[in-house]
This record gives C-alpha cells, structure tokens and sequence, in this order.
C-alpha cells in the first residue's frame, strides 16, 4: 500500500560530478551532500551508480587493494549518515566475489545491500568482466514505506524490477551510470515508463553527471509517478542536490526542467567533456591549431565556452597554399572570442624539408607524402609547445575525417584529446550554425565556404570524398546500424559511393587506433564500442 497522507518521505537526489578512483575525493562530495540533504529534512539519499569509485573504474575493478580502500571509505559515509539513509553506489568484494553494488547506510552500519542483477556487455560497457550477477531484490522501509533497489542496466529489462515488486516494494530507486548520446533522454524515459506499466512501481532515476575520457554523463535525473507522468526532471550536464517527495503514491518537486534542444545538448555535452578532461587530468590550458575551417572554429569555441578565454590559445600557421580568406577569418574569430593568438608561418620548415629529403625523393613526382609533411609539421609545432607550457592539443579531426581516414597521422591527429571525434560533418556545420544563433563568434564565412585542407592549390575536400550529406549517411548506415552495403545500396546510396566510403572506412582502422580519446555523443562512436581488426580479410556483402 502507499505512504498515508501526513507521512511523505523526503528522497535527496545527488547529481554529482564523481571522479573515477578518487574514493577520497568522491567519499568527501558524497559526506558534503549528506550534510546537505541532513540540512534540507530529508530522509533519503540516493547516489549514482558507484558513485563512490567513478564510472567506469575498467580495470581498477581487478586489483584487491582498490576493494579494501572503497571499503574504508564505504564506512566513513555510513559513520557521517548519522539518522539518514544513504543508498550508496559502490564496488564490492565478498570473498572471491566481486558486485557492482548498492548499500543502505545509516548510522554507521549496513542496513541492506543490494547486488547488479543484469550486467551490460554492450555498447560501452564490459561489467561480465569484473562483477558476478547478483539474483536477489533489496527492499528496506522507510516511514512505512518499502523502496526497492536497481541498479542501471537492471531497469532496462523487466526482470529486476519484478523481483523487486515481489520482495514488498511500493517505489522503485534506480542509481544509473548512464552515458550520454544523442536523444539519450528519451529512450530513459520510455524504458522506465515500461517498467512503471508491467509494476505499478513509482520509479525515481538518480544519474552521474560529468566527463570521464571519452564518456559524458548527462544526469537528468527524472522520476515517474505509478501512472507514468514526470513528476520530477532535473536538468542536465549540470550536478544538483534535489529534495523530492513521495506522498500519497505521487511524486512531488518543485523542479521540472524542460529538455534542450538537440544542438544545445550535444554542444554541453562538448563543453562537459572537454572541461572534465582538463579539470580532472589537470592541464592548464588548451592549444588549438586554426586554419580557417570549420572544424579548428567550432573545437576553439567549445573551449572557449568550456575553459574560458584565459585558459585557450590558437595558433594559425599558414603555408603558401593558405587562402588569405583563412588568414582574415581566423583573427577576426580570435578577436572575437579574446584568445591569445599566433601566427607561425611554416614555409621555412617546409623548404629545409624539401632540400633534406630531396635525393631520397629524386625523380619522384609530388603528391600526398608533400601534403602530409605541412599537416606532420604543423604537429610539431603544436607538440613542441605542449611540452615547453603543459597545455594540452585539441585535435581538431571529425568523425566523417576519422571514419575515412581524411586526416593525417601525426599530423592533424597530433593531440591529446578530440573534441569532434564523434560529430559528422553535417552536424558540425549544424552545430556551427546553432551557436552562431546564441553569440556569433564564427565568422559565417567560414561556416559558408567550401571545406579545405589547403595543402595544395584549390584544393576541396570533394576532390577527395563523396558529397558530405551522402558521406555520413553510409558511415551512418555502417557503422551505426550494422547495415551491409548491400543493404545501404538497396536504400538509395550509389553503389560506387558505397563501395568508396566502406573500402575507405576498413583501410583506415589502423589510424583510428591511433588517434586520440574524444568524446562520444552519438549511440556508436569510434572508441569503447567500435573494436575491429586492423588485420582482417572480412569481404561485405554485396
């Protein structure tokens, strides 16, 4: 039955920023939101999923000692709970056993814990690897009310939920490391509106917020009354300490934040990746190499948006095929955006080049190997001053250029972190386009003309690929979808364009290996859920 009238149960939900294996650091967020939550009557709080370790801790979870220090710092916050109940998310051991867990501290003891049922090996996540299942529910009461326990992946199919309903529950607490990807929010929302229709349990969605390598957590945390309405949305991509009511079988909030826009999601999940990339590596500054293009305009904005002016410097180094119309666009972006700005010509560097590899390269005509030495000594460049400062490189490279192989390695791919690693480059210009509507800091020249490596006269990105919308929608199609070319011809596409973006996507793998981490907004992304032999005579079907 449901909690009476003048018996409402007060839930703190900790949105929290954690860092992966900083328990210490973690611990001392989790105790601060106690305090609060203490402060704000609530009796309640619910944490992310191993909120305590970081997610995902990979291969943290092998090493004994990282169990015994979650567990002494499992303990510090049940010794801080004092009277409240903490629903915690952390890793643990049980002899040789190994859980991704849920705890129920109060008073400094253990009141209940609860153990993953359904571990995701899929997509991002490799959990079989270090936890086992666990098989029972946790339900433990609360002012007469019994809440029940699932961790994650566990909402995504009915089985836990189930057997939570089974053990008494009457509300449903979901802790989620759930990363983000395009229209992410949605899929949540409508998975847990399934399980709220098979139960009858009210659910409250507790989620991690921030970067962590190549994966942005959102938060969003959201809560659904027994009839499936919202009853509570907390905003994204930023951490909160909300006090949720549950009374009368109804959830009560004063906090309803209304969804964003696609391009103003994926543009702060950009800003959240690239500033906890930074803030938690500790690296003091970006170093962006410009050129006048749309990809180097949209990275410099996001870290300019992300870190601030302060904290970003570009760097133009033209060669004697840079367009002045290069040149003119990118110092009026910097002046815009109040970067500190260089311009380091490389035709000297290009010329010593040129004289010290010219009896090796005696008789040969020129081609891409003269293209690729502007790109490799552009990376140089950009390397060398990473060193003297300690300023990391943001690569600049998108995922139609990564995909294809249309970057140079060591060149271009010379980094430490890719922004627009998994942005296609219609959705660049679309995400170009979207910013310029809040503050237009790029130039529309730059959004408008046709994209160019300029490393030779005239030279279009057309010359070397097919046209961009055609491009990304086979990648899509492939790399996404699992499609074989025959079934993307079958859809319209060209044949020999198919044939050309597939072929072009096979041979390059051994680059993408090579490329640096960037972030994922996209349901696939060349990274954790993209693991194809470099090796390989697979033949597509056709």
């Amino acid at each position: 039955m449901n909690a009476p009238a003048h018996t409402p149960v007060s839930i703190a939900v900790a949105q929290l920023n954690l860092t992966v294996g900083d328990l210490v650091g973690n611990a001392d967020l989790i105790i601060e939101a106690i305090a609060r939550a203490r402060a704000m009557a609530a009796d309640i709080l619910i944490t992310p999923e191993l909120a305590l370790a970081g997610y995902p801790p990979e291969d943290l979870l092998l090493r004994p000692d990282f169990y015994r220090a979650c567990a002494r710092e499992t303990q510090r916050i049940a010794d801080a709970a004092g009277d409240l109940i903490v629903v915690l998310g952390h890793p643990f051991e049980e002899g040789l056993q190994r859980y991704n867990a849920a705890s129920v501290l109060s008073r400094g003891k253990v009141l209940a814990r609860y153990h993953k049922s359904l571990l995701p090996n899929y997509e991002v996540f490799d959990e079989e690897r270090y936890f086992e299942a666990g098989g029972d529910p946790c339900v433990f009461d609360c002012k007469g009310v019994r809440f029940g326990i699932n961790i994650c992946a566990d909402v995504w199919e009915s089985g836990p939920a189930q057997a939570a309903l089974a053990a008494g529950a009457q509300v449903l607490l979901a802790l989620n490391a759930s990363p983000y990807h395009m229209n992410k929010q949605v899929q949540r929302i409508q998975v847990l509106r399934d399980r709220v229709r098979e139960t009858g349990l009210p659910v409250l969605y507790c989620n991690m917020v921030g970067g962590q390598d190549e994966l942005v957590f959102d938060g969003a945390s959201f809560a659904l009354d027994r009839d499936g309405t919202l009853g509570y949305q907390a905003a994204s991509f930023t951490e909160h300490l909300d006090v949720v009511q549950f009374a009368e079988g109804r959830w009560r909030s004063a906090v309803h934040v209304h969804p964003r826009r696609l391009e103003a999601e994926v543009y702060e999940a950009l800003k959240t990746g690239v500033r906890d990339y930074l803030g938690k590596n500790r690296f003091p500054s970006a170093i962006i190499g410009l050129s006048g293009g749309i990809d180097s305009a949209l990275t410099l904005v996001v870290a300019v948006d992300a870190l601030g002016a302060e904290r970003v410097r570009a760097v133009m180094m033209p060669s004697p095929y840079t367009a002045q119309m290069s040149l003119d666009d990118s110092r009026e972006m910097v002046r815009r955006l109040g970067v500190r700005y260089d311009e380091i010509p490389i035709e000297p560097a290009m010329a010593v080049f040129a004289e010290l590899l010219a009896p090796q390269f005696a008789g040969l005509a020129a081609d891409t190997t003269e293209e690729n030495l502007q790109s490799r000594i552009r990376g140089m460049i950009l390397m060398a001053l990473s060193n003297k400062t300690g300023a990391i490189v943001l690569t600049t490279g998108n995922k139609s250029e990564m995909a294809t192989g249309y970057a140079t390695l060591y060149g271009d791919m010379a980094g430490g972190f890719a922004v627009l690693k998994d942005l296609y480059k219609t959705f660049v210009f679309r995400l170009s386009n979207w910013r310029n509507t809040v503050g237009e800091v790029i130039p529309q020249n730059i959004i408008d003309r046709p994209p160019s490596a300029e490393l030779k006269p005239d030279q279009k990105d057309q010359d070397s690929l097919p046209p961009y919308e055609v491009l990304d929608a086979i990648i899509e199609a492939y790399m996404e979808r699992d499609e074989s070319p025959r079934e993307i011809i079958a859809a319209g596409y060209p044949e020999a364009e198919v044939r050309r973006t597939v072929g072009m996507l096979k041979r390059n793998e051994y680059k993408r290996r090579q490329s640096p981490v960037g972030i994922r907004v996209t349901p696939r992304g060349f990274g954790r859920d993209w693991r194809y032999p470099i090796t390989s005579r697979y033949q597509d079907e056709f």
